[in-house]
């Protein structure tokens, strides 16, 4: 059998959505802004889909969590 060549795929970084926008500070009243990090079923996107830092990441499921419990964003749908 001959042997086949795997070609690698170099995974391209994906933009900081907040640092494209100039954000330094996340704010849980900018309901906008936090529904791009939210699934069609109302759950907080992962890093490695959003493109954000550790450090952004936690504020912005911090200001989630704020805003849904100010009824700006939905929770989560209770799957059946």
């Amino acid at each position: 059998m001959p042997s086949r060549k795997t070609t690698l795929r170099l995974a391209r970084r994906k933009a900081n959505p907040l640092k494209v926008r100039g954000i330094e500070h996340v704010d849980w009243k900018d309901a906008a802004l936090l529904r791009t990090f939210i699934s069609d079923r109302g759950k907080i996107r992962a890093r490695r889909v959003t493109g954000l830092t550790g450090r952004q990441q936690r504020q912005v499921a911090l200001a989630i969590r704020n805003a849904r419990e100010m009824a700006l964003l939905p929770y989560p749908h209770a799957g059946r």
